[in-house]
């Protein structure tokens, strides 16, 4: 656990020995253990401890030199600021990054939301039974060959040279299963789940093997499915992982880099239709994994990025918002360039939609589920992509596997054909988010 003020007082101390007068430091610790399993053996068992602390410092003449280290030590943090004090007469002339102007703001949210970790015994314990279980629930799973539970202590502060001292600490565990299929004459099937959350106790591995169960059991039955233009319902992951692969719309060093769909002009512009809503929320009270503050010391908050179809905020760093003269809305990370990224999407709808529509009636609309090769198949500068994906063509409720298939379509023209944002939302590993209904969107098959 890092001793904020002990820190603080020593960096200080070692500041005015070296005569640095303007410094700020980002770290963090993380403390980990996983584990994996095969056919009821553990296969892996991992417990890493990693810190990383990046200092920044600025010279005599506003320039800026970064380094990082992983010694927390007084003599190490003397090396890094020495260091960074000698690489500041390299540093850029242009855009210098500064404190960022909330670096003191106070913090309303809670910073402390830690558990005990259990023992490794018990997640090796309780992994070998779910992966028993996963492969006793139909005779054509053959195997779990991806799994992992794994339980990590977080550490994070911030301080600089103006005052400002910021920690926090958080602890969650996750499970991941990921099971797939061998019958004769067909072709492998798998599926995945996942779950987070505080601590093993309160992990929720029953609903993570039901979900892996039921998809991987609903893919074997598959058929071919014809290419055309369809309706296309989302599952949540598949739309935030659409959705996070064009971030370049509303982040605002990429807009600034010219590498975006957006330009500073676009605030205020109807880009998806009046049904769709999305927020970053890193303080959702459902992100366990939620940070308070950001790389700068700026502290996070809900953000609205589209409202009932507007696009209404960037994601800015401090940096970012001195230069298109907004507020830093705590997304920066911080490192030799200052980047910025989303923390956790809350989609949802505002509006009544004209027309309700149910999976249970609906006739020939595919159902994305999980899509793959989002490196490949995504061209951000374009807003186009082509992606494989798993689902199922659905017909008054009756789900029947795609063999094979590609979505492909462009972004900005699929938030405008969104017809219906349905009102439950579920947990995925980045946001909450419902199933989402698109028109006419091309599905290539046979």
């Amino acid at each position: 656990m890092t001793n904020i003020q002990e820190l603080a007082n020593y960096v200080r101390d070692s500041a005015g020995k070296i005569g640095v007068q303007k410094f700020d430091i980002f770290g963090s610790s993380v403390d980990e253990t996983s584990v994996q399993v095969d056919s009821g053996e553990p296969k892996q068992v991992k417990a890493s401890n990693r810190s990383g602390v990046t200092v920044r410092v600025w010279n005599e003449n506003n320039n800026v030199g970064v380094t990082s280290t992983t010694d927390v030590y007084p003599e190490g943090i003397e090396l890094a600021l020495k260091t960074a004090y000698e690489a500041s007469f390299f540093g850029v002339k242009e855009n210098v990054p500064d404190f960022s102007p909330e670096a003191i703001a106070p913090i309303t949210a809670d910073t402390e939301a830690t558990a005990p970790q259990a023992p490794v015994a018990k997640l090796i314990e309780t992994l070998i039974s779910a992966e028993k279980e996963l492969l006793a629930a139909h005779p054509a799973i053959a195997g779990v060959p991806y799994n992992g539970l794994s339980q990590r202590d977080l550490d994070r502060f911030y301080l600089n040279s103006e005052g400002a001292t910021r920690h926090e600490a958080r602890s969650y565990a996750s499970i991941y299963l990921y099971s797939k299929t061998d019958e004769e004459g067909k072709k492998p099937r798998s599926a995945g789940a996942f779950r987070i959350s505080r601590n093993l106790d309160n992990l929720d591995i029953q609903a993570c093997l039901k979900e892996a169960a039921e998809k991987t059991i609903s893919h074997l039955n598959y058929e071919k499915v014809k290419s055309g233009k369809y309706r296309v319902v989302f599952s949540p992951e598949a739309f935030l992982s659409l959705l996070g692969a064009f971030s370049n719309l509303y982040n605002a060093q990429s807009i600034l880099d010219k590498q975006s769909l957006s330009t500073p002009e676009s605030i205020g512009k109807q880009i998806a239709s009046p049904l769709l809503s999305v927020c970053d929320d890193a303080l959702h009270p459902e992100n366990i994994a939620g940070e308070t503050f950001d790389g700068e010391g700026t502290p996070t908050r809900r953000i609205s990025i589209i409202s009932d179809g507007v696009l209404t905020n960037f994601l800015h760093s401090a940096g970012t918002a001195k230069r298109l003269d907004a507020k830093p809305t705590g997304h920066a990370n911080i490192g030799a360039k200052v980047t910025v990224s989303p923390h956790f999407y809350h989609v949802f709808s505002n509006q009544p939609a004209s027309q309700t529509y149910n999976l249970d009636t609906a006739e020939n609309v595919i159902f994305v589920d999980d899509l793959h090769a989002l490196h490949a198949g995504v061209k951000a500068l374009q807003g186009s992509f082509s992606l494989p994906f798993d689902g199922w063509v659905v017909n008054n409720g009756k789900r029947t596997s795609i063999e094979s298939a590609t979505v492909a379509g462009d972004f900005l023209e699929v938030l405008q054909s969104i017809i219906f944002v349905e009102p439950e939302a579920e947990l995925t590993p980045s946001g909450v988010c419902p199933r989402i209904w698109i028109d006419n969107l091309s599905i290539t098959g046979e």
